[in-house]
């Protein structure tokens, strides 16, 4: 976590040492619901192994919005942020292995520190340009365009997560989803 942090902004080996001292473990099964949809985040969650999805149900439909996997942060982050209950869910696809810190934790430790304040904000930069690039993705390109570049940046999930949810995630219709691996070569 420690390298993973230190790319998007060099903090002070005792202040990072620190602020890592207060993460603890957590784990949970497959298929566990991490955060309901109407509750508010309380952690922030590093993943050090397996896969979860966040997504919102209409019509009882999952629309998959992300999907999350080592090394890199998962929750519902705008719920997290606000402490606002979450308009999505928070499920472990495959069994999952966390370090989590509570809201209250970090939100002290941040303002006691200007170098983890200074982190988090780039950290919220890349992930507010990874999703202005998704939305880009999703409006302005066709199902082949989306799913082409959904596979030089995370092919390896191709064959670790079930192809509704990709095809979900991508907005793809799953029989059409199904053509598309079958016909481009990945």
């Amino acid at each position: 976590m420690k390298q993973f942090l230190s790319s998007f902004y060099r903090v002070n080996e005792s202040t990072l040492e620190e602020y890592l001292s207060h993460w603890s473990e957590y784990s949970v099964p497959k298929k566990s619901i991490i955060t309901e949809c109407g509750k508010i985040e309380r952690y922030l969650y590093f993943v050090n192994e397996g896969i979860q999805k966040s997504y919102f149900l209409n019509e009882e439909k999952q629309h998959v919005m992300f999907f999350a996997y080592s090394p890199s942060f998962s929750g519902i982050v705008e719920s997290f942020l606000t402490q606002t209950p979450s308009k999505y869910y928070l499920e472990a696809i495959t069994d999952s292995t966390f370090l989590r810190i509570s809201y209250a934790k970090h939100c002290k430790l941040i303002k006691a520190n200007r170098e983890l304040e200074h982190l988090f904000a780039k950290i919220t930069e890349t992930f507010l340009s990874e999703v202005i690039e998704r939305h880009h993705e999703l409006m302005a390109f066709n199902v082949e365009t989306r799913f082409k570049k959904f596979t030089q940046r995370s092919a390896h999930l191709l064959n670790m997560v079930p192809q509704k949810d990709i095809a979900s995630y991508l907005r793809i219709d799953p029989t059409n989803f199904s053509k598309l691996v079958n016909s481009i070569t990945i």
